[in-house]
C-alpha cells in the first residue's frame, strides 16, 4: 500500500463565477490606558519648577543683600 500514491486532479470551471464568502468578526480587546501626560511632558514640568525655584531664591537673596546694605 505504501507504493499507491493517492493522486487528486484539479478542478477549474472554465464558466461561471467563484464565490469566496468572508465574514467579518470583531476582536473585542482590553481597553489601553493611556496615561494623562507623558513622561516627557512630566520631566519638562520638572524642569520648569526647579527653575521657578532657583530664580526665587535668587531674588530672595538678592533682596536681602541689598537690604543689608
Amino acid at each position: 500500500m505504501s507504493d499507491i500514491k493517492a493522486r487528486i486532479d484539479e478542478y477549474i470551471p472554465t464558466k461561471g463565477l467563484l464565490y469566496f464568502d468572508e465574514e467579518l468578526k470583531y476582536v473585542i480587546s482590553k481597553p489601553k490606558i493611556m496615561p494623562l501626560k507623558s513622561i516627557t511632558l512630566e520631566k519638562l514640568e520638572t524642569l520648569q519648577n526647579d527653575a521657578e525655584e532657583k530664580l526665587k531664591q535668587q531674588e530672595k537673596l538678592g533682596q536681602e543683600f541689598s537690604t543689608t546694605f
